[in-house]
């Protein structure tokens, strides 16, 4: 999907996502779902290019920044520059967590873990659902 610039993706309707997504994208997206571990087609994908969010088209994370973190899940230590998603707490399933939302449209991506020992420049895990990304590839 490109990125669509012109529409107010604050202002759909669950209906008006079920017509952009299937069934598992929109569980996942809309709902905060997560797809099951090692079964997402970006999991092991080492394909250059940009993630983008499946629902809307923004930029989110580069292929530069996706690193193996065996977890089951894409790994990112960062997203793009600037504001591109959003974090928020999520208590649910009795635990503390940060879940990570595309900043344009709010669609669930995952969460984010920090303090894992990663050898990455952030120390930080972006463990993001792949049916919540499309890579554009790169050069």
């Amino acid at each position: 999907m490109t990125q669509e610039n012109n529409t107010d993706f604050g202002k759909l309707t669950d209906a008006d996502w079920r017509d952009r997504l299937n069934a598992e994208e929109f569980r996942v997206l809309r709902t905060a779902g997560t797809e099951a571990p090692f079964t997402g087609e970006y999991t092991d994908t080492k394909d250059v290019g940009v993630y983008n969010c499946r629902a809307c088209g923004a930029e989110l994370f580069r292929s530069e920044t996706k690193f193996e973190s065996h977890c089951g899940w894409p790994s990112f230590f960062t997203p793009l520059a600037g504001d591109t998603v959003i974090e928020r707490s999520d208590d649910t399933l009795g635990m503390r967590r940060t879940e990570v939302l595309c900043a344009r449209c709010h669609s669930h991506l995952g969460h984010v873990f920090s303090g894992e020992g990663y050898d990455t420049p952030t120390d930080l895990r972006y463990c993001i659902n792949s049916i919540s990304l499309t890579l554009q590839p790169g050069e």
